[in-house]
């Protein structure tokens, strides 16, 4: 039995690899976070095979997942998908895998390399990747300040993702502990109205709301070393 963990593009649908199409196209059961979403882009890429879909995704209950995992029983090629980019990284796709290799011990895990928000923004940030952290979304409330006072403290990069809706917040707050410290943040990475930009927090602060046409999409804040 095979287990595929497969990339799918963040952005622009160009990116999906031909591995990942053949392997789409070979799977007897995809499992998916939304399979009205990989249905489309499968429909796309006009990928056609006998596949069935199954869905996984942050809601699946204990035991719906139990149930999922004597399914993948039936098949031995299975693939698995989040709505973009690779699945487990800051994804509900973790909790299968994990679960999946404690049932089926004997099976192989592999990988179908492709696109990722957090290693797309580190290789143009210009910042030192060889030692990073991604800590995924930051939490709302409790430990929120505490991993801001650990960001002042880490002498490597790192990485975080926010929401339109919080990255203001975020900013501001952020600002508090980091001072004039350089951040780079890329927006809506692949996509038609992606951007770039490096400066402090305060800086990043006053260019989102002075531009509210820029303050959507999903962000990844990447933060600079500690000098």
């Amino acid at each position: 039995m095979i287990l595929s963990v497969v990339a799918t593009p963040i952005g622009n649908l160009q990116d999906i690899s031909l591995r990942a199409k053949e392997v789409l196209s070979s799977a007897s059961l995809i499992i998916a976070e939304d399979t009205r979403t990989t249905g489309k882009l499968l429909k796309l890429f006009e990928i056609e095979s006998d596949h069935r879909y199954a869905s996984f995704h942050a809601q699946t209950s204990p035991q719906a997942l139990l149930g999922l995992l004597k399914t993948c029983a039936e098949h031995e090629h299975i693939a698995l998908v989040t709505d973009a980019g690779t699945p487990g990284i800051s994804d509900p796709g973790c909790v299968f895998i994990a679960a999946f290799k404690k049932e089926y011990p004997e099976a192989s895990v592999v990988p179908i390399p492709g696109a990722s928000a957090v290693i797309s923004a580190l290789s143009v940030s210009g910042y030192p990747a060889s030692h990073f952290e991604f800590v995924g979304f930051l939490p709302h409330k409790k430990g929120k300040q505490t991993l801001m006072r650990k960001i002042v403290e880490t002498e490597h990069t790192v990485v975080f993702y926010e929401s339109p809706h919080r990255i203001l917040k975020t900013l501001g707050e952020l600002s508090e502990h980091i001072g004039d410290r350089d951040v780079f943040i890329a927006r809506e990475i692949t996509k038609m109205h992606e951007s770039y930009t490096h400066g402090s927090c305060a800086y990043h602060k006053e260019f989102f709301t002075t531009h509210p046409d820029m303050c959507r999409g999903e962000f990844v804040c990447v933060v600079s070393p500690k000098r």
